[in-house]
């Protein structure tokens, strides 16, 4: 079993090799001056719970600290000397604006009080905040140069805040991550309960990659208990990739029935690294690599209203499949303009043909009955081991039963 382990992290450590950047030069994050008029301008507010390293080239690194506050700006390269979908790291310092992407601006921040003047000065009128969790295998300024593509390709009239909690950027220290964002809970509640009250912000959508929807979860599931409900304002929460057990999902879920926020999920079956995570985590679904039109998920999924969006025939440059949400030119340009904005998304108005698929059936719609069983059964369905004798086409997914709604999805 040493050896079978051992085969898989080299495949996906080949993998991941063949899907990152060239190596690029170490310190992109010293500001540089950026004048140039043809350049866009991201400027966000970065929270995290590294350890900081007291070097203007690095800042943080992937050990544990305190939450710290931070004001980063990163320009943007004109579209027509880039690709919509790619981070452009430069290849030698300091950075071309016109052809790389850019630091121009680091500015520490006092915790709580600096938080709040930020959205003072960033949060415009539509009142609209995304908060950003990375996943796996992540340093600092992946993360942050990340994120500042997202926003800017996706188009979002967001005031963007990310939250990048200590990963090591090695795949060897899978556990050392998990663990970090059992650790980093706390600090994701704060950020996002100090977005809620400020008097500016009107709607949150909390986006999540990978790992990081595990912390997203526990955060929401944190907050679900001690207030007896998810706060109003985070009306949105974007699961992409989700590196998340179904099982544990369904628990998490479960606490959140009260008025829950509405929940969208990017899933693909062809996904790699989800396929190395099942085998680690005892080959229990990941639920980013669900299929939500086949049994039981889909009518798991009917029962409630989760929408799950489906890119497994959509072709993008990362050999592992694990970031076709950013990397996608439509995706991402779908996450901005139709999720962020509150819309519906429906299989005849994603407008990408057979490409994607989506399911979005809410309560009512062609409930199935298997939902209908679980309404009468809900802590039969709920054990894992009960649940799997008991009724085939709900095997291995729980469901949360509550008001207008009974189930969860999960990764």
């Amino acid at each position: 079993m040493l050896n079978s382990f051992r085969q898989i992290m080299c495949i996906f450590a080949f993998g991941l090799v063949l899907s990152s950047c060239a190596s690029r030069p170490e310190g992109v994050l010293i500001p540089v001056p950026v004048n140039e008029p043809s350049v866009s301008k991201v400027d966000l507010l970065v929270a995290t719970t590294r350890l900081p390293t007291y070097d203007p080239r690095t800042l943080f690194s992937g050990e544990r600290g305190s939450l710290i506050v931070t004001d980063i700006g990163i320009s943007i390269p004109p579209d027509k000397n880039r690709t919509v979908g790619q981070v452009q790291w430069p290849k030698k310092l300091p950075a071309n604006p016109l052809k790389d992407f850019t630091t121009y601006r680091v500015a520490g921040l006092e915790q709580k009080a600096g938080e709040k003047k930020w959205l003072d000065d960033h949060v415009s009128a539509n009142g609209n905040v995304m908060i950003f969790v990375h996943g796996f295998n992540n340093t600092f300024e992946d993360s942050v140069y990340r994120f500042a593509q997202i926003v800017h390709d996706s188009q979002a009239k967001v005031a963007p805040i990310i939250f990048t909690w200590p990963s090591r950027a090695s795949i060897f220290d899978y556990n050392y991550d998990k663990d970090s964002t059992t650790y980093s809970r706390d600090a994701l509640e704060e950020v996002i309960r100090t977005a809620a009250a400020h008097p500016k912000v009107k709607d949150i959508t909390i986006m999540a990659h990978s790992m990081g929807t595990w912390l997203t979860m526990e955060s929401l599931r944190q907050i679900a208990i001690r207030d007896g409900r998810i706060m109003p304002k985070v009306k949105d929460v974007i699961l992409a990739s989700p590196d998340l057990d179904v099982d544990v999902f369904s628990q998490q879920w479960l606490v959140m029935q009260k008025k829950p926020p509405k929940m969208t999920i990017f899933v693909s079956q062809d996904d790699r690294a989800l396929k190395v995570s099942r085998r680690i985590a005892g080959n229990i679904d990941r639920l980013g690599q669900i299929n939500p039109g086949e049994e039981p998920y889909r009518s798991a999924l009917e029962a409630t209203g989760i929408t799950v969006i489906d890119l497994t025939k959509l072709k993008v440059g990362d050999r592992l499949n694990h970031g076709k949400f950013a990397e996608s030119p439509e995706v991402v340009q779908l996450i901005g303009k139709r999720l962020v904005a509150g819309q519906t998304i429906t299989d005849s108005d994603i407008g990408l043909g057979e490409r994607i698929g989506a399911v979005a059936l809410g309560v009512g719609q062609g409930v199935g009955s298997a939902a209908s069983v679980a309404v009468s059964a809900p802590i039969a369905i709920f054990d894992p081991t009960t649940r799997r004798t008991y009724n085939q086409q709900i095997d291995r997914f729980g469901q949360a039963v509550g008001g207008t709604f009974e189930s969860a999805t999960g990764q």
